[in-house]
């Protein structure tokens, strides 16, 4: 079962080095797009990737993914990123082409669509990330859970339904569904029952929640008994993970053991 953090708070990470083994992937969060005096800009939360403030956070990650852990990049989320991108692809989009080969160690783009689109610049973005990257590029999508338990649209505006059974449904590796709210069995289930398997299904964590953390366990007991071929669990984000308030790195160690 993987082990997924995503991190925004750039706090470090040198508590996961001394058990790699229990961590799987991290999701660097997160990658925005818009223009400064009319030229174009990406940026890494507030600032450009390229400042010297994130030298620590990429030396980290590199070292981790020395030691095995899948490093992968978040896109969008609450602060937007899709229509700045989708308006003006020709000229955004090589921005983080140049990012990705710049930083070869990440391996995967993770989709967070929080504003509307258009369902055919997601498929667009998917194709020529496969394109220019490879098969073995790993692509994730983050749906609210609603938006893969029924056929309602996501907060994206589109079907992930629609998504998942065209031509590029194949390339999406796993969903990592915010069950922020709903983190219960029955979400779960009323997810497998909608026609996604559960290897394709991560069941998402919302972090900071200490003092209900070991009834957050039991429904990842609950799912992983039930579909035994789970793909795994994440928590949003790092920083908040519980049950320790000062180690966050405890959080990987205790999924692994279910």
């Amino acid at each position: 079962m993987k082990t997924i953090y995503y991190y925004q708070s750039f706090c470090g990470l040198e508590k996961l080095y001394s058990h790699v083994q229990d961590i799987d992937t991290i999701i660097l969060s997160s990658i925005h797009f818009s223009s400064y005096r009319s030229d174009p800009y990406i940026h890494l939360n507030d600032y450009p990737p390229t400042s010297p403030m994130f030298d620590p956070v990429w030396t980290e990650l590199h070292k981790l993914y020395s030691q095995g852990v899948e490093i992968m990049l978040m896109i969008g989320g609450a602060g937007g990123a899709y229509d700045a991108l989708f308006k003006n692809f020709d000229i955004f989009y090589p921005l983080l082409k140049d990012l990705l080969k710049q930083h070869n160690f990440i391996t995967g783009i993770d989709l967070d669509i929080e504003e509307s689109v258009d369902i055919n610049d997601v498929k667009k973005l998917i194709n020529q990330l496969k394109k220019d990257f490879g098969e073995d590029f790993v692509i994730t999508m983050a749906p609210v859970a609603y938006a893969l338990s029924d056929d309602s649209v996501g907060l994206g505006g589109f079907s992930y339904k629609e998504l998942y059974n065209s031509p590029e449904g194949r390339h999406i590796s796993w969903f990592n569904t915010q069950c922020y709210g709903s983190y219960t069995l029955d979400t779960y289930d009323k997810i497998i029952k909608n026609g996604y398997p559960p290897e394709k299904v991560v069941f998402g964590m919302l972090g900071g929640d200490y003092d209900n953390f070991t009834e957050s366990l039991n429904e990842v007991n609950k799912v992983k008994q039930k579909y035994p071929d789970m793909t795994g669990v994440f928590v949003w984000e790092y920083i908040q993970s519980p049950p320790d308030k000062n180690d966050p790195s405890q959080w990987a160690k205790i999924m692994k053991t279910i």
